[in-house]
């Protein structure tokens, strides 16, 4: 088995080096990098409005670090009077380690449709709920706080930016060394490998790979776009792509 790992800096690089002290063949091949989102100069204000019982969620561990350097910049600090909550245990303890704060976050599925079962957001109506988050994303956490009756705020932390590779070069770089295996923890990164990759090298190469995804949906999307060997991991950790892959 050789692993193409496509998780951004510094998560990829991380799995890869891990997967090879195993004694796997593993590539680091990141397809987005981040920068700082559009409206985090607003965030200070954002987080002086909410008061005792109102909710903050964060979305990413990039969404927690692009944050707290805000913050930090602004001689703010993390308020203490909002309930906070965390999509995953990895954002959760990013989180925990720069508030001091207790995060609630759902101990299944790093998604939104588990986090929206926790017992604390049913009942929400006149609270408000600020979200921490990169550009663009799924809607459905926001719909939904709003639907159950809550003030909702979005603050976009961080952008995704698509690095910019030669299709025909990196495809020919990866099929010559034998690569049969693809990690991708994203719709927007799975859109983009089947888009990079060349029509031929397509057919012949990156369809015929296994794919590791995190969720159904993905699973779903990769369908679409003609994969069929597909496997889920159980959450969207280092951690967790790491059992899957063994």
């Amino acid at each position: 088995m050789s692993i193409l790992v496509t998780r951004p800096s510094p998560a990829g690089e991380q799995l890869v080096s891990r997967l090879r002290t195993l004694g796997q063949v593993a590539w680091s091949f990141p397809l987005i990098e981040f920068s700082p989102g559009r409206e985090l100069p607003a965030l200070a204000d954002q987080m002086n409005t909410l008061q005792e019982g109102d909710l903050l969620f964060a979305l990413s561990q990039h969404a927690v670090e692009f944050a707290h350097a805000q913050l930090q910049q602004a001689g703010s600090h993390w308020p203490t009077a909002p309930r906070y909550f965390a999509i995953g245990r990895t954002t959760a303890l990013a989180l925990h380690t720069v508030s001091g704060i207790d995060i609630r976050y759902p101990l299944d599925r790093e998604i939104s449709e588990v986090l929206l079962q926790l017992p604390e957001l049913q009942t929400i109506a006149g609270k408000r709920a600020l979200i921490l988050r990169g550009n663009g994303g799924r809607e459905l956490l926001g719909e939904t706080l709003s639907e159950r009756g809550a003030d909702v705020t979005f603050c976009e932390c961080y952008q995704r930016n698509a690095k910019n590779y030669d299709g025909a070069e990196e495809a020919m770089r990866w099929h010559m060394r034998g690569v049969d295996t693809l990690v991708v923890t994203s719709g927007e990164m799975l859109q983009q490998l089947w888009s990079l990759i060349p029509l031929w090298y397509r057919e012949n190469w990156l369809l015929r790979c296994r794919l590791l995804v995190v969720s159904e949906r993905l699973a779903n999307h990769a369908r679409e776009l003609g994969w069929q060997d597909i496997r889920i991991a159980d959450n969207a950790d280092n951690d967790a792509l790491l059992r899957a892959l063994q």
